[in-house]
């Protein structure tokens, strides 16, 4: 494969997950999560030639030094993978404002500006996939009552951070498919 792709939030979770299915395919790899240290054990972990950076992705700067550091010392970027999120999930009346801001800031602003990022140097360099990653059962959502949502699910259990990165890697490698959603839910689409 021989492809560099950046993986915001990849080191741990579904992030981490995508992160070890491309490296077994050859990719060349950037994880990049808010704790640096995490994120160095992470890449260590995937083998040699893999790159760690530390990045509030809420944070313009520091997405556009994440993409420089990634040019300097991997190359052009070919992929990117959002898996970077936090869950301040409550109710909304217990829910404090700066918890709802935090989320917004990291959830959405923070895909809008990786993605901004990275089309930047995909148009420049004619092509590159991006796929971004929403909601499923992993240590951030660990605290919610997994026995009620499991009734919820067709399936009855919960996605595997390893059944996503599959779908990840489809996505990475279909240039054919695009501006597509491909729901990885364990079919609770359909109750809806």
């Amino acid at each position: 494969m021989g492809k560099i792709c950046a993986v915001f939030g990849g080191s741990r979770g579904i992030g981490k997950a995508v992160a070890e299915l491309l490296a077994r395919k050859g990719c060349h790899l950037a994880i990049i999560a808010r704790n640096l240290e995490v994120a160095q054990n992470t890449a260590r972990s995937l083998g040699a030639g893999h790159l760690a950076l530390s990045c509030d992705v809420s944070r313009e700067q520091e997405v556009q030094h994440a993409f420089e550091e990634i040019q300097r010392n991997l190359g052009p970027i070919n992929y990117l993978v959002n898996a970077a999120g936090i869950n301040r999930d409550g109710l909304l009346l217990r829910t404090k404002t700066e918890d709802i801001v935090s989320q917004i800031h990291t959830n959405l602003l923070g895909t809008m500006l990786t993605c901004k990022a990275a089309v930047k140097s995909m148009i420049h360099h004619q092509g590159g996939a991006i796929v971004n990653i929403g909601f499923i059962h992993t240590e951030m959502t660990a605290h919610l009552e997994e026995d009620e949502l499991k009734k919820a699910i067709p399936l009855g259990r919960f996605g595997d951070p390893h059944e996503v990165a599959q779908a990840v890697l489809f996505l990475l490698e279909s240039p054919y498919v695009t501006g597509s959603t491909l729901i990885v839910d364990g079919g609770l689409q359909l109750l809806i």
